[in-house]
């Protein structure tokens, strides 16, 4: 959808902005492009819209040529989202919203019920929101006007200028996941400028990092965290890559240990007889399809109960669907003090696939980097752990 062609960006002052750039964006692809302050990644694009001129190379758009497009009409066909927002003061947020529809000549009924369509999109009730001006809108509001008013003419491509920048770290951790949300359903090919390397690494596709004025390297953000191409690209992402790859890990069935299981309408005195006698602390408690009910410990009952395990299994809190960020599996185990997860299939309305450990998590998160760097399927690599050493020696 976007391609660069050995682009190169030279001020008559012979200061050098970006230097000999090619990349492709595939559609419906999110790259974002990160890197210091002054690295060239705004001006990269800003070159897309012809906000920019470059000094040399092309760029295309949809296989089109964009310098032999008409500027004013090119900006109409692309949104474009920036810090500062940038809405009209003395417009209301549904005016606002409505406003490149209206420049596009679309009906002014049509142009609104778009814009209410996209306000409701981006989580803003426009019966509620529609008729406020930006004044009566928090940071985070604005910034989702400013989102929906970007996407109000369907552009094929969206551009973002750091839009997250200016809102508290709380607010902006929302923005992310509500913009992911969006991009799920809209599936539009962006461009997304940051500074920040979380941001990067939770949202893109793929990464662009910046060195001065160049791209070090251009790749998935786990291969980024896992392989860093150079020794600056390694010093940039971190020392800590391997916490940030936590967060473009996700879960798989392989990484999952089965525990003893038992159901809801099982004799509790057998239940708890047969797990004392395998040892076992604790069950996962599932119902009659098999899909996760909660848990129940193996000591505390007498085994001449009467009762079904049902009438004392235990809500269980620590729960992730498969798919699920490794960060977010280890953020839920702190925020429980749990020494495991459960692990469901969301699609099959919570069928029960397994529990995660810490032990686990580590072996998923070395796999993954392993798999990277032998590009095979994470099933496919083996990983050394205590308990294969063992068993090993004791061979």
């Amino acid at each position: 959808m976007i391609r660069f062609e050995h682009v190169t960006k030279r001020y008559a002052d012979g200061t050098t902005a970006v230097d000999d750039l090619s990349f492709e964006v595939a559609e419906g692809e999110l790259v974002t492009l990160v890197g210091p302050s002054g690295c060239g990644k705004t001006t990269t694009m800003k070159m897309v819209n012809r906000l920019i001129e470059p000094t040399e190379g092309r760029i295309f758009l949809d296989g089109d040529d964009i310098s032999a497009i008409d500027p004013v009409r090119l900006r109409r066909r692309i949104g474009y989202v920036i810090q500062q927002v940038g809405l009209f003061p003395h417009r209301t947020v549904l005016e606002n919203t409505a406003t490149v529809p209206h420049l596009l000549g679309w009906k002014r009924g049509k142009g609104r019920e778009r814009a209410a369509e996209l306000l409701d999109l981006v989580g803003l009730d426009p019966s509620v929101y529609g008729d406020r001006y930006p004044e009566q809108l928090s940071g985070g509001q604005r910034q989702r006007v400013g989102v929906a008013r970007a996407l109000a003419a369907d552009p094929p491509v969206l551009l973002m200028d750091e839009p997250f920048g200016a809102v508290d770290p709380v607010v902006r951790e929302r923005l992310q996941n509500e913009f992911l949300k969006l991009q799920a359903q809209v599936r539009k090919t962006v461009l997304f400028v940051t500074h920040d390397i979380e941001e990067a690494v939770r949202l893109g596709d793929r990464i662009a990092v910046y060195g001065q004025g160049s791209i070090e390297q251009f790749d998935s953000p786990a291969t980024v965290l896992g392989a860093p191409a150079t020794p600056y690209v390694a010093d940039f992402v971190g020392a800590d890559r391997g916490l940030k790859r936590l967060s473009v890990t996700p879960i798989e069935e392989g990484d999952l240990e089965q525990p003893p299981v038992v159901h809801l309408d099982d004799s509790l005195a057998r239940a708890t007889e047969r797990l004392r006698a395998e040892g076992a602390r604790w069950a996962v408690v599932l119902d009659g399809e098999d899909n996760l009910h909660g848990w129940i410990p193996a000591d505390g009952f007498t085994t001449k109960t009467k009762d079904t395990v049902r009438a004392h299994a235990r809500r269980m809190e620590a729960w992730l669907p498969v798919g699920a960020p490794l960060k977010q599996a280890f953020a839920t185990m702190l925020q429980h003090d749990a020494g495991w997860i459960a692990v469901i299939d969301k699609e099959s309305n919570g069928h029960f696939l397994g529990v995660l450990t810490p032990a686990r998590l580590h072996e998923a998160l070395r796999r993954s980097i392993d798999a990277d760097a032998q590009d095979v399927p994470r099933a496919e690599v083996a990983v050394e752990t205590v308990e294969s050493v063992t068993k090993t020696a004791s061979r």
